[in-house]
């Protein structure tokens, strides 16, 4: 097969491509794959480093008040289509498929009006605006949430769950935690606002660190690495025990997961996937600064069926932090009800599941 793929701007478009390209390779040595990009999204790092052929285009997003930019933006958009069509014809793919971000809006657009067989994934419960603008043109549309269905064209919609899923279904304890100076035999709570942290986060499990210390749990608390400096300087009184420790960023957090009794964090559609996949009881705070509140409504589908708790990041402090770490460390049945209720929700073949959709467009 030859797979050319783009999603940008965030990792929570890059890890399901990436995911996709495993799977792929997986099950066919012999396939060729071309991502497209920009060169300012994290992609332009993120893929290069993993030896897979990357191209970018030049790109903007609309801005949601009237604005002069917006003229620019649809230029640049015309003109990336124009790129996205030369990257085509050079590539000959047998299906390209985007992953959300404004950069695959270009290219599956292109490939759309080439007639060359398109998939589009959505991994949030709320359709993003590149997406929802490529329902009308692409052949088949694949959801990681059943609340997104109602939100395409339903005869083109195929539930496969998200392909980053598939990559942490199967990793298996190895005593990782032991690397931050934590026991693996002891129940442990990780804290943790994404790879560049949360200030909202960190400030109440900074101010819960004194009642932490006292737990039999054990804490991994980590801050993202801008936030971890100031976090240190504000704890400089305060002697942290032997089952806290404070970290400004694990490079392989899917390794540690399975060591992990619950999960303190966001509600991307990556921590989602992860979540579920390894049956993981969590307690989110969804951030309330992206698009569409999308995280409340990935949340809220967990909570739905028993599977997470959810405190508003309005809400959040150092009371409320405890309480619910508390309500759910404290008490090893609670995990292992939202645990197994957990573990119904994910979809451990979701990236296999994603590759039969694509055979099945090229047929």
């Amino acid at each position: 097969m030859r797979l050319m793929i783009s999603g940008g701007g965030t990792g929570g478009h890059i890890y399901p491509a990436l995911a996709l390209i495993d799977a792929l390779k997986a099950h066919d040595k012999h396939a060729e794959v071309l991502y497209v990009g920009t060169h300012r999204g994290l992609e332009s790092r993120i893929v290069p480093e993993r030896g897979i052929d990357f191209k970018t285009i030049k790109i903007q997003g609309f801005k949601r008040s009237l604005s002069l930019q917006n003229f620019k933006t649809v230029y640049l958009f015309l003109k990336s289509v124009v790129t996205a069509r030369k990257y085509i014809k050079a590539f000959k793919p047998d299906v390209v498929v985007g992953t959300g971000g404004y950069v695959s809006g270009a290219v599956v657009f292109a490939a759309s009006q080439m007639h060359i067989p398109t998939v589009i994934h959505e991994q949030n419960s709320v359709v993003g605006v590149t997406n929802k603008f490529l329902s009308h043109f692409v052949d088949k549309i694949a959801i990681s949430f059943e609340s997104a269905r109602s939100q395409f064209p339903e005869k083109k919609v195929v539930m496969t769950g998200n392909p980053r899923a598939q990559q942490v279904a199967n990793i298996q304890k190895t005593g990782a935690l032991k690397a931050f100076g934590l026991k693996d035999d002891v129940p442990t709570v990780l804290i943790f606002g994404g790879s560049r942290g949360a200030a909202r986060i960190n400030a109440a499990t900074a101010s819960a660190v004194p009642e932490l210390n006292k737990r039999a749990y054990q804490t991994l608390f980590v801050t993202g690495q801008v936030h971890y400096d100031k976090i240190m300087d504000s704890l400089k009184t305060t002697a942290l025990a032997p089952n806290v420790k404070i970290e400004p960023y694990i490079k392989n957090m899917p390794a540690i997961l399975p060591e992990i009794a619950v999960i303190l964090g966001r509600a991307g559609a990556t921590s989602i996937a992860e979540i579920t996949a390894l049956g993981i009881p969590s307690i989110l705070v969804p951030s309330p600064y992206v698009t569409n509140d999308h995280q409340t409504k990935n949340a809220q589908s967990l909570v739905n069926a028993g599977a997470a708790e959810l405190v508003k990041e309005a809400d959040l402090t150092a009371t409320s932090l405890l309480k619910a770490v508390d309500g759910l460390m404290l008490s090893a049945s609670r995990r292992d009800d939202m645990a197994k209720n957990a573990k119904k929700l994910g979809m451990p073949d979701a990236a296999d599941q994603l590759l039969n959709v694509l055979e099945t467009v090229i047929k």
